[in-house]
């Protein structure tokens, strides 16, 4: 049996018992999450393709296919040359680009060269899939300033010491004119003009300018300078990864195949595509307590697609669990909270997955706050006259700066929680006036007010955050 088969017969075994216990779920997550850096190299090529095709909306021409030139290649004694093209765009990266990083790791883990592509000369272009409108131009500062940011953003889901970096400018700045007719005589321009997002445009009466058409030709370029086995790339981008097939066979090389990746709905579940715009997004530098409570806010039909996308879950373990959740002897909420865990310990690993699991629980359960063991605290006696904006800001480092605190306080989000023995937690949301106020004079009146003076524990909740004053 491969590597990955004993960790699906290990991770079957913990599925089957009870997924409501942090103990199940902790051994559930750690062996899961150990395939992240699992060596797939043992796979069959047949294995591998179905792996890779098991998460690929288009696989072309065929998973067959893939599997005989992984098979081609190996007799060689080599792996793929698998491509991936990124134009670093912008400086905020969400999971929903980690997706194709993932298929692109497990193409490395295969033991195939992969190839990361800077679109450092298409950037200034602009890929219009998608667009509604002409993407503003980036400056080479631009360009080398947003890679910095992706490379390091990405980093929880591709070991970037293990690919070959190559920017497009290399081929494409020193192409001449002449060239480009003679290729371009070659190209039908209703293969350039058939994209739905300009016919659309078009009779919108929207700009469409001719860099944007020939976007896919200088693409398409790129697998040819490359020579690649296989391309990645989103849904969106397929018109664009046939052209380089097209254009490969233009220049008389073997056609590279082409996988696609899914685009990831957003957590509102309202359909459109996870976006910063749409505010339906989970940022890769957002905190473990937020991604956590992100997840858990998500619709149910989105848990499957979201199993699919993120985790290194087979589907015969997906289908394991929602099998369960058929039969009634599983809940949708426990396995929402171990996608939740998942997702969290790709970011930040497996103990702030189970802190964050642990907040989440006391937050929204019948538990207290007291049931978590792994919470920060601040001793008022210490840190007592400090406002809580500072507190939050330099000793529990909750937020970046007093102005993030008391924006929080501004949305309601700033709140002591009051535990007295006897009675339910009673939450006192704080006005934004007293987030510059000394912490120990805002707990004595509130719980004056709140508790007749006294407490069994207070605690301090910031947004999503919570931390337990001492001293008090």
């Amino acid at each position: 049996m491969t590597r990955l088969g004993d960790s699906v017969q290990r991770a079957s075994e913990l599925l089957a018992q009870d997924l409501s216990s942090d103990k199940t779920v902790e051994r559930l997550l750690a062996e899961t999450g150990s395939r992240r850096y699992l060596d797939l190299s043992d796979l069959p090529a047949k294995e591998q393709a179905a792996l890779i095709g098991s998460r690929a909306v288009d696989l072309l021409p065929s998973e067959e296919q893939l599997a005989e030139r992984i098979e081609e290649r190996r007799n060689e004694g080599r792996g793929l040359s698998v491509k991936l093209g990124i134009d670093p765009t912008a400086t905020d990266v969400h999971l929903g680009h980690a997706v194709p990083m993932i298929t692109l790791s497990r193409f490395q883990r295969m033991g195939h060269e992969v190839t990361l592509l800077i679109g450092d000369f298409t950037a200034k272009i602009g890929d219009p899939s998608g667009r509604t409108a002409e993407r503003p131009p980036l400056t080479d500062e631009d360009i080398a300033r947003n890679l910095a940011t992706y490379r390091e953003q990405v980093r929880p889901f591709f070991d970037f010491e293990k690919v070959r970096f190559r920017q497009n400018s290399e081929w494409l700045a020193p192409y001449t004119f002449p060239e480009l007719l003679s290729l371009l005589t070659q190209v039908p321009a209703s293969s350039l003009l058939q994209r739905e997002d300009f016919r659309n445009r078009l009779a919108e009466g929207s700009g469409l300018t001719m860099a944007e058409v020939m976007y896919p030709v200088a693409q398409g370029l790129d697998s040819v300078a490359l020579e690649c086995d296989v391309e990645l790339g989103g849904v969106d981008q397929l018109l664009n990864l046939q052209m380089g097939r097209r254009l490969m066979e233009v220049k008389g090389q073997r056609p590279q195949l082409v996988a696609t990746n899914p685009l990831i709905e957003g957590t509102d579940g309202s359909g459109a595509k996870m976006s910063k715009s749409k505010g339906n997004y989970i940022g890769l530098t957002t905190t473990a307590e937020d991604v956590f409570g992100k997840v858990m806010s998500i619709p149910d039909r989105l848990m499957v697609p979201y199993l699919r996308a993120w985790t290194e879950w087979t589907d015969a373990e997906i289908d394991q669990a929602t099998a369960r959740i058929e039969a009634r002897t599983l809940h949708p909420m426990d396995l929402k909270k171990i996608l939740a865990g998942e997702v969290v310990m790709a970011l930040y690993g497996a103990e702030a997955a189970m802190t964050a699991r642990a907040g989440f629980v006391a937050q929204f359960s019948n538990k207290t706050f007291g049931d978590v063991d792994t919470l920060p605290s601040v001793d008022a006696g210490e840190h007592g006259q400090e406002g809580i904006a500072a507190v939050l800001t330099k000793v529990l480092e909750f937020t970046p700066s007093a102005s993030a605190a008391r924006r929080i306080a501004k949305q309601n989000g700033l709140r002591l929680v009051v535990e007295k023995s006897g009675e339910d937690q009673k939450a006192v949301v704080l006005p934004e006036a007293d987030a510059l106020r000394p912490l120990a004079e805002v707990v004595r009146e509130k719980l004056a007010a709140e508790a007749d003076g006294a407490a069994d524990a207070v605690y301090l909740k910031a947004g999503r955050k919570i931390a337990r004053i001492d001293g008090v």
